[in-house]
């Protein structure tokens, strides 16, 4: 009987050390991958939006897509997210015509993911808008929210999605 449990006590110490020894990196990146579906939902200006999230190379990156109307106009957003060795990024191909790459960082509790600029490419001068972070809050397995920061010379535009999956 106490080999029973020498066993069953091992197995559970070797699983936390496996889950511990993942890098931050990772488990965002295991995050973002669960989010992988149709999601629908509304802007904290009121508009509709939906966002879809797949796997692809090979589950090596993830790939995002915003489709959403301001203003009565279209605005298609993708972001790819991967694994660069143990840090997670994201690269933006954002509607204002240039590319940021955000690094990610994970709250304590796992629950928030915050990606915030690293460098972008097609970006004229730093004053250029461009998506400076983004905040993923995962609420539950079939909502979150998410909230995307654009900077401007002297301003920030913030613009929250929250979104419930669809399939």
């Amino acid at each position: 009987m106490n080999r029973k449990y020498v066993v069953i006590a091992s197995f559970v110490v070797l699983t936390v050390a496996a889950a511990a020894a993942q890098s931050a990196g990772q488990r965002s990146f295991n995050a973002v991958k669960a989010l992988s579906g149709n999601w629908e939902g509304k802007s904290s200006m009121g508009e509709a939006v939906q966002v879809s999230y797949k796997s692809t190379a090979g589950d090596s990156a993830v790939m995002g897509e915003i489709r959403s109307h301001m203003h009565g106009k279209s605005e298609d957003m993708i972001s790819m997210f991967h694994m660069d060795g143990d840090r997670l990024l994201l690269t933006h191909y954002c509607g204002a015509g240039n590319q940021p790459r955000m690094q990610a960082s994970i709250s304590a509790d796992g629950k928030t993911i915050t990606f915030d600029f690293v460098d972008a490419t097609n970006l004229a001068t730093p004053d250029t808008g461009h998506m400076q972070s983004v905040v993923f809050t995962f609420i539950d397995a079939t909502h979150h929210s998410e909230e995307w920061h654009f900077k401007l010379p002297g301003k920030e535009m913030v613009q929250k999605f929250e979104l419930e999956k669809k399939s």
